[in-house]
C-alpha cells in the first residue's frame, strides 16, 4: 500500500502516532531526550526501521558490518542497506526514491518502507504536525479441517444433512482512517540560526543630526529545543557621511561637533563607523522560546573616540521559524557602558587630561521571519535601534534606529 500524500510537511524531527500512541526511537530513556521518530530532509519523510517494525512485532537484526538492516516477522520480511536506493521485500527488490540514512545513530527508512512492506496506513496531519501510522494485521484465514467420508448405508440410503453455510472469517482491512490525536506533540523547528540584514536607520550624534546611515547586521543564536539555555551574538556596522555644516574661507567644507571636554571643534567632513558588539547569555522562561538573560556590549568608532564596554540585561523573544510567519523581539538595558578618553587637540587647555565616558544604552528589536516548507533559508525584518543618554563625559546622546530586512539560514 502506497503512503498518503504528505502535501508539504516542515523540516526536522515530526513526531508519530502509531496506533493511537507516540514512537520514539528510544523509549527506555527520559523523554527529553529521545528521538523523534520521524525526520523530513529534503522533502522526503524517513522513520526509524527498528522502532517502527519493532511496533508492528517485527524481530530486527543488523549485519556485521552494520550497513544492511533485516526485519521479520510471520510472513514478511523487510532488509534495507545504508546508501543503497531499494528495498528487499520478501526477497523481491524494489527500487526506492532515496536511500536509508544514518540519523543519530539509527537507521531512517523513506516511509513508503512500513506502507509497502506491512500495509500499514500512513498520513501526515498538517493541522497538527504530526504523522499517524495505523497497522492491523490481517487476521489469518484458515482452511477447514478435511473430514474423512463414511460408508454410506447399504439398505436404508438417507440424504446427506444439509449444512448451515458459515460467514468466512472477516478480514480487518489494514488502510482505515485514523484517529485524531487529541494531544499535539512539541515539534522542534530548529537549534540555531545565522542571519544577516541591511538598514538604513535614521542617526543622530555629535558629529550628525538627523541624517541616514548604512547599517550591516550579522546575528547568530544558538537555541536547543532540549535544552532552557540559548546564546545570541548580535554585530552591527554603521557607516555614515558627518556633517557639513562649517566652510572655511576658500570654501572647504568641515564638520563642527562638540567634544568631550564641553567645547567645540573642527574637522574635515569624513566617512565615520562605528560598531558594535553584543552577547547574550539566555534562559527560557516560557513557551515559545521566551528568554531572560544577561548581555555584554562592546562599541567601537575611526573617529578617536572611547571604546565602550558594558553588562547588561534584558529580555527577548525568538523566533519559531516553523513554516509561514513567526514574530521576535528583545529588550535590553545597559546601566554603564563607558570608556576611557585623553584628551589630545593641540592648544586645548585640557590637553593630556583623561575623561572617563559614560552612556545608559538601551537596544530594543522587533521584526517577523517568514519561513518556508522545505527550505532552510527564510526572510525575516523588522524596526531596531539604540538609545545612548549620555551620562559622564559625553558631548551629547546617540540614537541609531529604522526599519532592516535580511536573510537567514536555520540549522
Amino acid at each position: 500500500m502506497e503512503a498518503a500524500d504528505f502535501g508539504s510537511p516542515p523540516s526536522g524531527d515530526i513526531p508519530i502516532i502509531f496506533n493511537d500512541h507516540t514512537v520514539y526511537a528510544t523509549p527506555d530513556i527520559l523523554k527529553d531526550r529521545r528521538v523523534l521518530a520521524a525526520l523530513v530532509k529534503n522533502g522526503e519523510m524517513y522513520v526509524p526501521l527498528r522502532a517502527m517494525f519493532e511496533q508492528m512485532g517485527a524481530t530486527v537484526s543488523v549485519s556485521p558490518d552494520n550497513q544492511t538492516v533485516t526485519a521479520v516477522k510471520p510472513g514478511a520480511s523487510v532488509s534495507v542497506t545504508l546508501g543503497r536506493p531499494e528495498v528487499i521485500i520478501n526477497g523481491e527488490s524494489r527500487p526506492l526514491d532515496v536511500p536509508p540514512i544514518l540519523y543519530k545513530g539509527r537507521v531512517l527508512v523513506p516511509v513508503r518502507v512500513i506502507s509497502e512492506a506491512l500495509g500499514a496506513y500512513v498520513q501526515w496531519l498538517p493541522t497538527r504536525q504530526i504523522v499517524v501510522v495505523r497497522y492491523i494485521p490481517f487476521a489469518v484465514v484458515t482452511a477447514p479441517p478435511t473430514l474423512a467420508p463414511t460408508a454410506m448405508p447399504t439398505l436404508a440410503p438417507t440424504a446427506p444433512p444439509t449444512l448451515a453455510p458459515t460467514a468466512p472469517p472477516a478480514i480487518v482491512p489494514a488502510a482505515i482512517a485514523p484517529p485524531i490525536p487529541t494531544a499535539e506533540p512539541t515539534v522542534a523547528s530548529y537549534t540555531a540560526f545565522v542571519q544577516a540584514a541591511y538598514s538604513t536607520p535614521g542617526n543622530y550624534n555629535e558629529f550628525v543630526a538627523g541624517g541616514y546611515c548604512d547599517t550591516y547586521i550579522l546575528n547568530a543564536a544558538f537555541a536547543p529545543q532540549t535544552s532552557p539555555f540559548a546564546l545570541k551574538a548580535d554585530f552591527r556596522q554603521d557607516s555614515y557621511d558627518t556633517s557639513r555644516n562649517a566652510v572655511d574661507a576658500v570654501g572647504n567644507n568641515y564638520t563642527q561637533f562638540a567634544t568631550i571636554d564641553g567645547g567645540t571643534a573642527y574637522t574635515p567632513a569624513f566617512l565615520a563607523r562605528q560598531t558594535s558588539f553584543d552577547a547574550r547569555v539566555e534562559y527560557r522562561i516560557a513557551a515559545p522560546r521566551i528568554y531572560v538573560g544577561a548581555g555584554y556590549l562592546h562599541t567601537a568608532n575611526n573617529y578617536g573616540y572611547p571604546k565602550l564596554n558594558a553588562f547588561g540585561a534584558g529580555i527577548e523573544k525568538l523566533p519559531d521559524l516553523r513554516n509561514g510567519f513567526s514574530l521576535y523581539g528583545s529588550l535590553f538595558y545597559y546601566p554603564n557602558a563607558s570608556g576611557n578618553y585623553t584628551v589630545t587637540s593641540v592648544g586645548s587647555v585640557n590637553a593630556g587630561t583623561v575623561y572617563q565616558q559614560q552612556y545608559q544604552i538601551v537596544k530594543y528589536d522587533i521584526g517577523a521571519a517568514l519561513d518556508v516548507a522545505h527550505s532552510p533559508v527564510y526572510l525575516f525584518g523588522g524596526y531596531a535601534g539604540d538609545h545612548y543618554a549620555a551620562t559622564k563625559n559625553a558631548p551629547i546622546g546617540q540614537i541609531h534606529t529604522g526599519p532592516y530586512l535580511g536573510l537567514g539560514v536555520k540549522l
